[in-house]
């Protein structure tokens, strides 16, 4: 849901053009116009006294001959106040501000919203119940990664990790907004962060009322570097991780609010924004579920541009069916170590299926950081068999990744791409055919198949379909497919499909033909339609 406030644009007769600067900082004094989904930025002075973060109301509307959206500001520090805009239609747009404070209120102005940048296609949204889209229509297929906590490290590893991320498969990346408790955050009884969310050094001295804008302007640079690389920024505002160190797991309510309230004011208008509510959410004792349910409520009221919104579970999981949460965002390794949970997660909440954490490809000793590349190739591969999506993570003694980024050193994520390549590929989304008895079937019933063999090893298999979608006569071409050496063969000739006797519910090939398989795990079979009839020329 999109809020937007409609106003009489009678009253709108001065116009006076305020400095534009875009995120970079640099000033652009007299620039009116913005790529259409790209960030507007207002910059306004005004008080700096007593505490800005409180009691200070400050806001936008934007509007053109068809649409308005109201957005609310922020202070970024030094007597500065910013409005974040991201136009959706080219055209026209005028604002108007609006503030309790004089120096802040009735500041009115024009931009032109141009043509959107090559690859830009503006925040990801849901699309058929189960899978996401662009608002222009583009199709998204999530394939994402873990770096819980690259913006807390120095430069050279932020770009080393953006550089991993330009040449990887993967757009979307779940990270922390804010830092966890770590020794390695400690040297000498003093922080290595330069920077906190909140003014102060420790538990003992924070203030709660007052955000460190310096904080924020360096997560800002690793939410534009992804925007700018085409990849999602799936946000996490909440974790637990403190030990009682620090103590941002153990806030009170009013300041999870207002906290809220700034995040959305601060990244609502970068279209590549997801929100993640929480890591965990559950091992975050002082909150309660209707407590959770407020700060959902919160971020819906406050974001708006409507950006995806979700939750990352513990061992209680939350109710992905209430009406705020767009997309199931699980922790939930055995849903993805074998091909059928997907279909059921979707039949039971109709909405997609986001596997955001399903055990990391490495060595360390804890369980969920110690499987094979083998082995979290078969789950990504079980989760989109399934109608589903999942998400990489990577956690090797020498570099761990989910934790600090830099490079990726494991063989997933070449497998990965495979998997990424061929679901792209499709003419088709990959929906369950027949989820209650062919679990390790997906496409779209007389059209496209794929069948994933998993850990199997079969020497052949007889051609024989779901009845859904075919008609008698249906041709097909058939590819095996070995998804660990990534290598795809077709098979020789054509299959014609007719009714399996004394079955009901299967079509087989008319000849009776099998396919001959390798014999090995891991193994695929594409399965497309052909024309109806034999071409002639």
């Amino acid at each position: 849901m999109r809020l937007a406030i409609k106003f009489n644009k009678i009253f709108l007769t001065s116009f006076c053009l305020a400095q534009l600067y875009f995120l970079t900082g640099n000033s652009v004094v007299g620039q009116t116009s913005v790529p259409q989904w790209d960030l507007f930025e207002l910059i306004l002075e005004g008080p700096e006294g007593g505490n800005p973060f409180i009691g200070t109301e400050f806001g936008a509307v934007f509007y053109n001959d068809n649409d308005s959206l109201w957005t609310e500001g922020f202070y970024d520090g030094n007597g500065e106040y910013k409005i974040r805009f991201m136009p959706e239609e080219q055209g026209e747009w005028t604002y108007k501000t609006f503030s309790n404070k004089p120096s802040l209120d009735g500041k009115e102005g024009k931009l032109i919203c141009t043509e959107a940048k090559r690859g830009t296609h503006g925040p990801v949204m849901v699309r058929d119940q189960y899978h996401f889209q662009y608002p222009d229509g583009t199709p998204f297929y999530p394939f994402g990664t873990t770096v819980y906590e690259w913006p807390f490290q120095s430069m050279e590893s932020q770009l080393k990790t953006l550089e991993t991320l330009k040449s990887s498969p993967f757009n979307k990346v779940r990270f922390l907004a804010v830092p966890p408790y770590k020794e390695r955050y400690i040297e000498e009884g003093k922080l290595k962060i330069e920077e906190f969310p909140f003014e102060g050094t420790s538990r003992e001295n924070w203030d709660f009322s007052r955000f460190n804008p310096e904080y924020f302007k360096k997560l800002d640079q690793c939410v534009k570097w992804l925007y700018e690389n085409g990849i999602q920024a799936d946000l996490i505002l909440f974790r637990p991780y403190d030990d009682g160190r620090w103590g941002f797991d153990e806030m009170d309510q009013e300041t999870n609010k207002r906290f809220v309230s700034y995040m959305m004011a601060r990244y609502a208008a970068f279209s590549n924004i997801w929100w993640s509510l929480a890591n965990e959410n559950s091992f975050m004792k002082s909150l309660t579920d209707e407590e959770w349910d407020e700060l959902f409520q919160l971020v819906e009221e406050k974001d708006s541009y409507g950006h995806l919104r979700s939750i990352h579970n513990a061992g209680n999981i939350y109710d992905y069916g209430k009406p705020w949460v767009s997309h199931i965002s699980l922790q939930y390794y055995n849903a993805v170590r074998v091909p059928g949970v997907s279909p059921l997660l979707r039949d039971l909440f109709r909405k997609p299926v986001v596997h955001d954490e399903i055990n990391y490809e490495g060595n360390i000793t804890r369980r969920w950081g110690r499987i094979s590349a083998e082995e979290l190739t078969f789950r990504f591969w079980n989760a989109y068999i399934g109608g589903g999506y999942a998400t990489h993570g990577e956690s090797y003694k020498k570099n761990p990744w989910i934790s600090t980024g830099g490079k990726l050193i494991g063989e997933s994520p070449e497998r990965i791409a495979f998997l990424k390549s061929l679901v792209q590929e499709s003419p088709v989304d990959w929906n369950p055919v027949d989820q209650y008895y062919e679990l390790n079937l997906t496409g779209k019933g007389g059209e496209f198949y794929m069948f994933y063999f998993g850990k199997e090893s079969p020497s052949s298999w007889k051609v024989i379909l779901p009845k859904r979608g075919l008609e008698e006569g249906d041709r097909f071409k058939v590819e095996i497919i070995d998804t660990w050496n990534m290598t795809i063969d077709p098979v020789e000739g054509i299959f014609e499909m007719v009714p399996l006797e004394g079955d009901g519910y299967k079509f087989r090939d008319k000849d009776g033909r099998e396919i001959q398989l390798p014999g090995k795990p891991y193994l695929a079979l594409r399965i497309k339609k052909v024309a109806e009839k034999p071409f002639y020329p």
